[in-house]
């Protein structure tokens, strides 16, 4: 005789006429659907089996509608930043400009002169789009964009230190995101490892002493996301050049963040210009597109034409190109930095740090006042002073004094409404501290406020 909880489980195409009766396919194709619902009835027997039981097909038609929208809803969508931390990493790191938007949507979008000479209507090079740009705000005599900073990293070392020993500090064998360190792209480029000095201390006389007829170039790499405080010292750039230049070999300077302002402009800390270390004679210096520069990933080669025309034409540089819609977006946002006023002003990295910790508290004010008002007895709320960060891997340990509304649910636990802004269309991110959800203004981007306000609204229907 049939298990009774197995001749309980709906077949199929039953469980498929149940979401289509209900409207739950979301204008999935029938076919797609069916493979969910598949995997439901797949995964309901196992559980009978297992545990026994019966199966109730208002709760499988429910897994079943889930796993449609996971697997099928478009999963990446637009975000409301109320962490407090300005280039989140999850959350896409740097918003893009006005003009970069315009330009990936509409230039880039369709057909484009992404690889054509409009003269002779030969071929072209995607390259020309952004190498003006890239030497008039840098300074560098070349440069070019691949898709992110460990693929430029990775293609200068193959194409300058392939097959020879690349000499690094051991004080700047970093691992950035994804646990990914600079020894593993080094191996994979085919360099040689040579580490001098030791974790807190090196000279100049350590790359000096390290040279050898194996030796295929110096490397510097900027601790952009982490500090060395105490007992230190590094070689600086300038060091570095000037023994290269003695011994012939290149310099190659991985600066990581790519800051092409002053940002004592803003009251924050100095940071390692992209501009400097060209000036300083680097050969090529290396930096990310979607850091402080405010663009879209991407990872810069610039420095001296010699150097980066063997970057360029090294095979792996093809496989780490920029896309064109990266290529368009890059370059607006490299057109903005051609008046630095104008930067400042329209790529809302900058301008989000240009805010003072006054402008900040005021802007939580009228969002605490507009959420309370919506809220009503259902939460108390206040606005607290936050220390905000750029994040990213950029400007490690500096705090920004920013300001957050402070939500305490009267009826209701703040990771209950935390869970439900983070579900919202736009999901809203914000922080849990204290037994409060905290909503930080720092990164909130124009016509933030009103997309938090709308879902804020429905919480208490909860």
């Amino acid at each position: 005789m049939a298990d009774p909880g197995l001749r309980s489980l709906p077949s199929v195409e039953r469980l498929v006429v149940a979401l289509e009766s209900r409207g739950l396919l979301g204008g999935v194709p029938r076919r797609a659907a069916t493979l969910c619902a598949r995997e439901v009835v797949d995964r309901a027997r196992a559980r009978l089996k297992r545990e026994g039981g019966l199966a109730e097909t208002d709760a499988l038609v429910e897994e079943a509608s889930a796993l449609i929208r996971r697997r099928f809803d478009s999963t990446l969508q637009p975000a409301v930043n109320a962490t407090g931390i300005l280039l989140h990493t999850n959350l896409g790191r740097a918003p893009l400009s006005v003009a970069a938007q315009a330009a990936a949507a509409g230039a880039a979008a369709g057909y484009s002169t992404l690889e054509i000479d409009l003269g002779d209507g030969t071929r072209g090079s995607r390259h020309a789009h952004v190498e003006g740009l890239l030497t008039a705000v840098t300074g560098a005599e070349a440069g070019f964009a691949v898709n992110n900073n460990a693929s430029a990293v990775l293609l200068a070392l193959a194409a300058l230190g392939g097959g020879r020993e690349v000499i690094v500090a051991r004080g700047e064998l970093v691992e950035i995101g994804g646990s990914f360190r600079m020894p593993e792209v080094m191996a994979q480029s085919g360099a040689r490892l040579v580490e001098v000095g030791t974790t807190n201390r090196t000279y100049a006389a350590d790359y000096e002493s390290a040279i050898n007829a194996n030796t295929g170039l110096l490397l510097k790499v900027h601790r952009s996301n982490f500090t060395l405080q105490g007992f230190v010292h590094d070689a600086s750039l300038e060091d570095l050049v000037a023994i290269a230049r003695r011994r012939a070999l290149p310099v190659l300077y991985d600066l990581g963040s790519g800051c092409l302002v002053d940002l004592s402009r803003v009251g924050l800390p100095a940071e390692p210009t992209v501009q400097t270390a060209v000036a300083s004679g680097a050969d090529v210096v290396l930096f990310s597109g979607d850091k402080m520069l405010g663009g879209p990933q991407a990872g810069m080669l610039v420095g001296r034409r010699a150097a980066v025309e063997r970057c360029r034409k090294h095979p792996l540089a093809r496989a780490v190109r920029l896309d064109k819609l990266d290529v368009a977006a890059l370059a607006a946002t490299l057109r903005a930095y051609l008046d630095l006023d104008v930067a400042w002003r329209e790529i809302p990295t900058l301008a989000l740090l240009a805010l003072t910790p006054a402008a900040r508290r005021r802007r939580a004010s009228r969002l605490a006042r507009a959420i309370g008002a919506a809220l009503g007895a259902y939460a108390s709320v206040d606005v607290v002073a936050t220390e905000g960060e750029m994040g990213g891997g950029s400007l490690p340990g500096v705090v920004i004094a920013s300001s957050a509304v402070a939500v305490r649910p009267s009826r209701a636990r703040p990771e209950d409404w935390a869970a439900r802004l983070r579900a919202a269309h736009p999901p809203v991110i914000g922080m849990l501290r204290d037994g409060a959800l905290l909503l930080d203004v720092m990164a909130l981007l124009p016509g933030d406020e009103r997309r938090i306000l709308t879902v804020v609204r429905g919480l208490p229907e909860a």
